[in-house]
């Protein structure tokens, strides 16, 4: 699918006037991107049109970027790191790369979606959800929690992408917030109920519209890409699980300044513009998701973040994949 970039008007938020004076190696930042070029690409090119900085960026799994990170140390070029998930900056912060954010910055953003030391900020929300088959499933009859579907009801009935990012850190958040065996017994029963399974997101939301599969484990962004393309028609709508329920749960992409870059006042910059009107109207209007900045406003086909319940957990705590991999391969979810 092609997405376009609603542009509406640029409204610099305060934008160092060091760019004015400075060299032109400085006007320059190298961001490492765990967000594909899809989805960050047309606000950092929207940025650099705003400011004249020029933005050179590396794309990669944000697991792959933050190995990378980790592996390059201080000696990174990279001046930020932007996530795909909170687990990845965890990780980061963990290694102690990433320099503190100012309180201005990290105050437009609601502490749940922020480092609690000040290590990185979310820039935009989503929400875990099940995706349902309009014509084969009641949405009142649905479980008010995700752990309900190890029920034999929902043999051959559910699709899942266990190589995928985003599921790999709702298991992670499962075993936080549940425990490990509680986690484990949730996928054995998943995988007694044969699901199908799916590379990613995308063709699961696809798969539950054409009736090939009556629900499945998806972020809820998805959902409303197809409907923006399809319209109403389209056989497939999000259902949440009830308040304080795992399955809602709300994870984030963010960024960090690394610690070592010596360009710390325009790494800030960026990320006031990243957190700033024109850049949260587009999560919101053009990927879906939610803004996460203080009186930013939700997309209007989406419920209100505040409205989910969904699960307070240091998302921070997220950043141990390893153990949520090999959990994976133990109930042998992957090969």
């Amino acid at each position: 699918m092609k997405y376009i970039f609603r542009l509406i008007i640029i409204s610099i938020i305060p934008i160092s006037l060091a760019f004015v004076s400075c060299s032109k190696s400085e006007q320059s930042l190298t961001v490492y991107s765990g967000r594909s070029e899809s989805l960050i690409g047309p606000i950092l090119e929207s940025y650099e049109r705003a400011s004249g900085v020029s933005i050179n960026v590396k794309y990669g799994k944000t697991a792959e970027i933050a190995a990378l990170l980790l592996e390059e140390g201080d000696k990174t070029p990279a001046d930020i790191f932007i996530a795909q998930d909170a687990g990845a900056l965890g990780a980061i912060e963990s290694a102690d790369m990433f320099a503190t954010i100012p309180e201005n910055i990290l105050s437009l953003v609601a502490p749940e979606f922020r480092s609690k030391t000040g290590q990185w900020v979310g820039l935009s929300g989503r929400a875990r959800t099940i995706v349902y088959n309009l014509e084969t499933i009641d949405p009142d009859q649905l479980p008010a929690s995700i752990l309900d579907f190890t029920d034999p009801k929902w043999k051959g009935r559910i699709g899942w992408a266990p190589t995928n990012g985003s599921f790999q850190a709702f298991v992670t958040a499962m075993r936080i917030h549940h425990g490990e065996d509680i986690a484990k017994e949730w996928l054995l029963g998943i995988i007694a109920n044969d699901p199908k399974v799916y590379p990613k997101n995308t063709p699961i939301v696809a798969a539950a519209a054409a009736g090939e599969i009556d629900i499945g484990f998806v972020n809820h962004y998805y959902l409303h890409r197809f409907l923006a393309e399809q319209g109403v028609e389209f056989g497939a709508r999000n259902y949440y699980t009830a308040p304080n329920d795992i399955g809602t749960l709300i994870n984030v992409a963010g960024a960090g300044v690394i610690d070592s870059s010596k360009k710390q006042e325009q790494s800030h910059a960026l990320l006031w513009y990243l957190l700033g009107d024109v850049s949260q109207r587009y999560f919101s209007e053009s990927t879906y998701e939610y803004p996460l900045a203080s009186g930013a406003s939700s997309y209007s086909g989406i419920p209100e973040l505040n409205s989910l319940g969904a699960v307070n957990m240091d998302l921070s705590q997220m950043e141990d994949i390893d153990r949520t991999l090999n959990l994976l391969r133990e109930v042998g979810a992957l090969d």
